[in-house]
């Protein structure tokens, strides 16, 4: 499995993709050193733990970016093959079909985790660096806490998983335009606010699109193995 998604990265070429992380992260970062100030070193919102603004700020704009990352890599990855006709020369090898649809998610998975994961350390460290000059405090981004790390770690993994909602709508209809437009749609609907009110942070929302997503993803690769894809 770990050569298969290896395989993946190289037939992608994953380094293109990093240089998208990279000028996402450097965008991010910039956007949110700008409206850092106006955030208030004791205004609180509720996350998966209480937050200061700036903390709840880089957590709402990373993930949102990176929700829709998910969704891109995952049309082209998966669903662009379907669309172009080329998984059937894939599925020529003597590999299991499943195996090698199941080492394409996990390559998309592993490599956003991680990607979200560097982006927001690099962005807390960053803003901590310039915290003189942008008017936030130590406290505001609580890097000694270890809920804090919990937090992020946990969002992170949680934020990419339900991206994978995006996938079963992409195969269904044979379009990354609709995976790619899905991924944007989950990434509002996670995080928007609709009449005042909103679920961002409840976990047990959360919960629900994870097992969501592995529902129907599995329905949608289980019979891959006799289903003809032309």
């Amino acid at each position: 499995m770990i050569k298969l998604i290896r395989l993946e990265w190289r037939k992608w070429n994953i380094k293109k993709y990093i240089r998208y992380v990279l000028s996402m992260t450097v965008a991010l970062l910039l956007f949110l050193a700008v409206t850092a100030g106006k955030a208030g070193a004791d205004t609180v919102s509720m996350g998966f733990h209480k937050r200061s603004v700036i903390n709840a700020a880089v957590e709402l704009y990373s993930n949102m970016s990176y929700i829709v990352l998910a969704g891109v890599m995952l049309a082209s990855f998966i669903v662009g093959e379907y669309e172009k006709g080329t998984i059937g020369l894939m599925f020529s090898y003597p590999i299991r079909r499943k195996k090698i649809v199941v080492a394409k998610i996990i390559s998309v998975w592993c490599f956003c985790v991680m990607a979200l994961i560097l982006s927001k350390v690099f962005i807390y460290f960053s803003l901590l660096i310039m915290k003189s000059f942008i008017n936030i405090s130590i406290s505001d981004i609580p890097i000694y806490s270890s809920m804090f790390w919990a937090d992020t770690l946990l969002s992170s993994i949680i934020m990419i998983s339900i991206s994978f909602l995006a996938l079963p709508v992409g195969l269904k209809t044979k379009s990354s335009k609709a995976a790619i437009v899905a991924s944007v749609l989950i990434a509002c609907f996670s995080h928007g606010n609709i009449m005042g009110y909103t679920f961002l942070g409840n976990i047990y929302y959360y919960g629900l699109l994870i097992f969501g997503a592995i529902v129907f993803t599995n329905s949608s690769i289980r019979k891959i193995d006799y289903t003809d894809v032309t």
